[in-house]
This record gives C-alpha cells, sequence and structure tokens, in this order.
C-alpha cells in the first residue's frame, strides 16, 4: 500500500490520473497531498480522514414543473484536528481555478461557515 499502482490516461488540464490505495486521484499533486495526510493519520496529527467529501450548496428546487437536481460541491478531502473540540477542515487540491469552482466555493463558505476550508 501507499506504492503508485498505476498511471492512467491524461484529463483535459494534461494532469494523468494517479491510483494509490485503490484510490484514483486527478493529479499527481492531489495523490501526493494524500501521502501526507495518511502520513498525518498515522502520527495522530490528524483523524477522521474522508476522501471526496460531497456537501449539498444548493437544494433540488422545482422551475416550469420540473424538478432539478440539488448542486454539490465534491472537495478533495475532509479531516478532523484536535480532540474533543476538534476543528473540522475541508480541502482543496488546486491546479485550476476555473469560474464554476469559484462560485461553488463561494456557496461553500456561505453555507458551511464550521469548517476551515484550505486550498492546497
Amino acid at each position: 500500500m501507499g506504492i503508485i499502482d498505476e498511471l492512467e490516461k491524461t484529463n483535459k488540464y494534461r494532469n494523468k490520473n494517479i491510483t494509490i490505495d485503490r484510490h484514483t486521484f486527478p493529479s499527481m499533486k492531489e495523490a501526493n497531498r494524500y501521502c501526507e495526510l495518511k502520513i498525518l493519520v498515522k502520527a495522530g496529527e490528524i483523524s477522521d480522514l474522508i476522501l471526496q467529501p460531497s456537501f449539498i450548496i444548493c437544494p433540488s428546487v422545482v422551475w416550469n414543473g420540473k424538478k432539478l437536481a440539488a448542486r454539490k460541491y465534491i472537495a478533495d478531502f475532509q479531516y478532523s484536528i484536535g480532540g474533543l473540540k476538534s476543528l473540522k477542515i475541508v480541502e482543496d487540491v488546486k491546479g485550476m481555478r476555473t469560474a464554476v469552482y469559484i462560485l461553488k466555493r463561494s456557496l461553500f463558505l456561505l453555507q458551511y461557515p464550521e469548517y476551515d476550508f484550505r486550498e492546497v
């Protein structure tokens, strides 16, 4: 475990998908961050590591008689620091900051102020 299992196809930003521990990451940067976070878990520095946590940033709505799906923001990682009053962290490993990402980030920050949001 922990060894890069395979390199896969290139995506639209010319990153190569990387698979580590049966998890596929869209970039080497995100895969490296996962490895760093695994080390922090083993050292007891962080806990409750979740990959690809999903947050609803806009509930489903009915428009012209049709139900439109809820909109979600999917972060790269979520974890906690500390004991009883732990700090909840949400991380996004960024390369390209698209307009859609910036909008979703703003909606996340508005609706989930209890999280410490970090771009890595």
